[in-house]
């Protein structure tokens, strides 16, 4: 039998609707507390009521739902790209991503019944903007052109600015509050 959760860090990978606003009130865990933070470079995927919850801002977080199975997970990469001269980390977004629809299939996701909700990508810092050509934004645009090669629609959205965002994605209904920080 499939185990109903799957986390994945960086360091196992080294081989190849709507945006709910946070308050104080919808801080609490789904029934039965369980959650997890989830650290830059890392994956979660589970089968079970989990609340995720991670903070981006030139990072990207990808939260993946099947809305019939729900099977959820997210991913939090700071980089849009691996290079071969490196090993493949789920710290790159091109690896992250494929690994994360791997993870939902492997627990019994569809990806027919995927939706994707897309966090984070600020230029939390105007002075390396010029010099990194904007960071955030490409650590956006490789999610956008995987998840539509995937046919993967994105439901939701809340990227760019100048502010980095606290992401809690509950897996229970797919929904995901943010908050900018």
């Amino acid at each position: 039998m499939k185990n109903s959760v799957r986390q994945i860090t960086e360091d196992e990978n080294d081989t190849p609707s709507e945006i709910n606003r946070l308050t104080s009130s919808m801080s609490r865990a789904p029934v039965g507390g369980a959650s997890f933070y989830l650290h830059p470079g890392q994956l979660f995927v589970t089968r079970e009521p989990m609340q995720i919850t991670t903070i981006v801002g030139s990072c990207v977080a990808l939260c993946l739902w099947d809305r019939r199975s729900g099977v959820g997970g997210m991913n939090h990469y700071l980089l849009p790209y691996w290079s071969t001269n490196t090993n493949a980390s789920t710290r790159f977004g091109n690896v992250a991503i494929e690994h994360l629809i791997r993870e939902i299939l492997a627990l019994g996701g569809s990806k027919e019944n995927l939706q994707g909700k897309l966090f984070g990508g600020a230029c939390i810092n105007q002075a390396l903007k010029a010099k990194y050509m904007d960071l955030g934004s490409k650590n956006v645009e490789v999610a956008l052109n995987l998840l539509s090669s995937e046919g993967i629609p994105i439901v939701a959205k809340d990227v760019g600015g100048e502010s980095g965002r606290k992401i809690i994605f509950d897996t229970f209904g797919g929904i995901v509050f943010v908050k900018r920080l």
